[in-house]
């Protein structure tokens, strides 16, 4: 659907202003911190062991830095920017840039009990002006009811795979649909593939459930909406998509946009503009194979409507 707020794309499509504020996401900020410290580190000539030694830290805290693995210390950062002799413009930006990686935010106070990729997830979505998703395994996750969360944690308990602690991560996922859905919040649009419908093993009556619950969204937000890839559709201009993927784009200019890709054991967080376009270039294609938003709306509707011992795609 099109987004109502003002704002602008540079050619590169990577620039947006926006007449949103919002906090910056902390773990875009821990990425660029993190880029800094790694490039600081090696314009002085020293190892992530040596320091470490000069600021009175461990090489595996180091590394954790560079990798944007944990929250800075500003105290910390102050330290090393004074021992590497950074001063004037550049000590206060990466002051500043320390300063918005160390926020918190919402989600901060679940911890890790409501999952890392959630976390993950909610970080990034607070400050986005857009997102676009493919998903193939399921709905995705601030867009789910409490009946088709609770059949995926079934599923999850029967593969021993859960890492979160379910009551609170439902607490969070509800609380990430509430921030999606709040007034100046990104736009968000999903290409479904049609085959997560009808192969994950939910019961009939939760995927129906579901798939009201999407429906209702997408009929009362402007700027959320939902297009169904069929099954028998041909995806024209390259290879087909091996994962479910999310794009980001964020409101201001030295946020990169990153693409984050799933896969059964982590996600990989993407920031490199060539890696980033090849996914973006995929999600043109496959939102150009999907159905329109009317269309899908339409398609939802029939399958959540038609009897719970009917099979088939249907279209």
């Amino acid at each position: 659907m099109v987004d109502s707020r003002e704002s602008q794309i540079d050619t590169d499509g990577d620039h947006l202003d926006i007449g949103r504020t919002a906090m910056p996401s902390p773990y875009v900020r821990r990425r660029q911190l993190a880029a800094e410290i790694r490039a600081l580190r090696e314009s002085h000539g020293l190892t992530t062991e040596q320091l470490g030694q000069m600021v009175f830290h461990s090489r595996t805290k180091i590394t954790r830095l560079e990798n944007a693995q944990v929250r800075p210390d500003l105290a910390e950062i102050m330290n090393m920017l004074d021992i590497l002799e950074i001063t004037g413009s550049r000590y206060d930006r990466l002051l500043q840039l320390a300063r918005e990686a160390a926020q918190k935010g919402w989600w901060d106070r679940y911890g890790m009990s409501m999952g890392p990729r959630q976390k993950l997830a909610a970080d990034l979505e607070y400050n986005a002006h857009d997102i676009r998703c493919y998903d193939q395994t399921a709905i995705p996750g601030a867009l789910q009811c409490p009946e088709f969360l609770a059949a995926l944690v079934e599923l999850d308990e029967s593969q021993d795979t859960i890492n979160y602690k379910p009551e609170r991560m439902a607490q969070a996922r509800a609380q990430r649909q509430r921030e999606l859905l709040r007034p100046g919040g990104p736009s968000y649009e999903v290409v479904l593939d049609e085959y997560l419908i009808h192969r994950l093993a939910v019961p009939p009556e939760v995927m129906a459930a579901q798939l009201r619950h999407l429906i209702s969204i997408v009929s009362g937000q402007e700027l959320i909406s939902v297009r169904v890839l069929p099954h028998d559709v041909q995806i024209p201009g390259g290879h087909l998509p091996q994962s479910s993927f999310y794009l980001y784009r964020f409101p201001e200019s030295g946020d990169p946009p990153m693409a984050v890709v799933d896969t059964v054991t982590t996600d990989i967080v993407l920031t490199k503009h060539a890696e980033v376009s090849r996914y973006t270039g995929m999600y043109d294609r496959l939102r150009e194979a999907a159905l329109s938003s009317e269309d899908s709306v339409a398609f939802l509707e029939r399958v959540a409507n038609r009897p719970t011992d009917q099979t088939g795609s249907g279209t």
